[in-house]
């Protein structure tokens, strides 16, 4: 039996309680993640001073911003990395680490 089938109580189309609470906490999650996004950068020139304070301030500004800009990549990566070690983790035994 297919998985994508609907059930005669669910006609195609409408949401779930469930599908709403996804999406609620999904999208709860990306605020969050772009408010933090947000006030690192925002507060990147106090950052830089106070953890890269062993170098001049140039350069400790763009180790801060290099900071923030991997964050960001790293973030975008998540997907694929989160998708493959599903699958991995589908295979392995829970006792291996993945």
């Amino acid at each position: 039996m297919s998985s994508t089938a609907s059930s005669p109580h669910n006609p195609a189309g409408t949401l779930t309680q469930g599908h709403k609470k996804v999406i609620f906490a999904s999208s709860l999650g990306t605020v969050f993640e772009w408010y933090d996004f947000f006030l690192y950068g925002s507060l990147a020139a106090i950052i830089a001073k106070q953890f890269f304070s062993g170098v001049n301030e140039t350069t400790g500004m763009i180790f801060a911003l290099l900071a923030f800009a991997a964050g960001f990549f790293v973030r975008s990566a998540r997907p694929s990395s989160a998708a493959s070690a599903t699958a991995s983790a589908a295979s392995t035994p829970s006792w291996l680490p993945s």
